[in-house]
């Protein structure tokens, strides 16, 4: 009897301690596994990460849009300011084609220094010369008009050169600015012996 009884509760433990080992088994099968370490010794997250939010792009506001609009006229007043920005080009290199100061020509000049204070000129030395008013003689010449020239002395020709008049001392004393292809952007007497007898017009842009 008393052995019948041991078999008894040995069985029923056998048998509860096999239900558990089950039991235990499907619940470590459904654990997650834990998330592989990475190089750097922390797991890595097995979560989807939402990808990062773009900054909005911010549109410029009314303030900050170039409100620059291009003049197309000058008054007497502009002209001190014609030729002080003229004069910063002093000593600039010419450079066949070039519009800044590390190269001009003659033509050029005169578009970028327009163009520094906000006027649009003609790019081309025959555009100018044709631009604005023709003045006819050369006693009402004054700063800031613009005068041509022909390339040899005493003949018609296309018009090859150009400046700008920075002051009118006298009648034999007429002083412009331009792009001389041996020494750069500098100052000279318009009734000097070289350019004198090249000169063939001169206009008023404005």
């Amino acid at each position: 009897m008393k052995k019948q009884f041991l078999f008894y509760l040995f069985k029923t433990f056998c048998t509860l301690a096999l239900v558990i080992l089950v039991f235990s088994c499907d619940t470590l099968r459904k654990t997650p596994a834990r998330p592989a370490a990475s190089r750097y010794g922390k797991p890595r997250s097995t979560v989807a990460r939402r990808p990062p939010a773009r900054t909005p792009v911010r549109k410029p506001s009314a303030t900050a849009r170039q409100t620059y609009k291009p003049r197309t006229s000058l008054s007497s007043g502009d002209i001190p300011q014609v030729v002080k920005v003229a004069r910063t080009y002093s000593g600039t290199p010419y450079r066949s084609g070039g519009n800044d100061k590390n190269g001009i020509d003659c033509s050029g000049l005169i578009c970028s220094v327009y163009s520094e204070i906000g006027v649009k000129v003609p790019r081309i030395s025959w555009q100018q010369s044709e631009f604005g008013k023709e003045i006819s003689r050369l006693e009402d010449l004054r700063a800031g008009d613009w005068v041509f020239f022909v390339p040899e002395s005493g003949k018609e020709g296309y018009v090859s050169h150009a400046g700008i008049v920075t002051d009118v001392r006298n009648r034999q004393e007429i002083i412009f600015i331009h792009a001389s292809t041996s020494k750069g952007v500098r100052e000279d007497n318009l009734f000097s012996n070289y350019f004198k007898g090249r000169f063939v017009k001169a206009m008023r842009p404005f």
